[in-house]
């Protein structure tokens, strides 16, 4: 069997990865509205003063970072560990998901902390 080229690991990478920025992009939302559900209807007030820019601005930065996976998995799938790499690397996903929620808990917490609380 041939080496894959750099075309047939970067493919392959992205079949997997795009695939799932949906689910990293949905947990993210889920853990935002989340904060806007529970702090209801007072975070109606924060949302109709706060910029929704800010948000966007938030929602890309967290797809950039969501794009360091590409260097970790290409240059995993380049060494010999390739095959064992494609067996685990969920995990890679649920584990930058998780710490992408608690930031993403972090600063929604801020946004909607209650006045009166700092």
């Amino acid at each position: 069997m041939t080496e894959p080229t750099f075309r047939d690991l970067a493919a392959n990478a992205l079949r997997y990865w795009e695939s799932r920025r949906i689910v990293y992009n949905g947990v993210l939302a889920l853990v935002v509205l989340g904060h806007v559900v529970a702090g209801w209807p007072e975070s109606r007030s924060i949302l109709a003063t706060t910029p929704i820019l800010g948000f966007f601005l938030l929602a890309v930065l967290a797809n950039v970072c969501y794009c360091a996976v590409y260097a970790v998995d290409l240059f995993v799938q380049f060494s010999a560990l390739r095959s064992v790499w494609r067996r685990w690397r969920w995990v890679v996903l649920v584990t930058g998901t998780a710490f992408a929620a608690v930031i993403a808990h972090f600063i929604t917490t801020g946004f909607f902390r209650p006045k009166g609380l700092g």
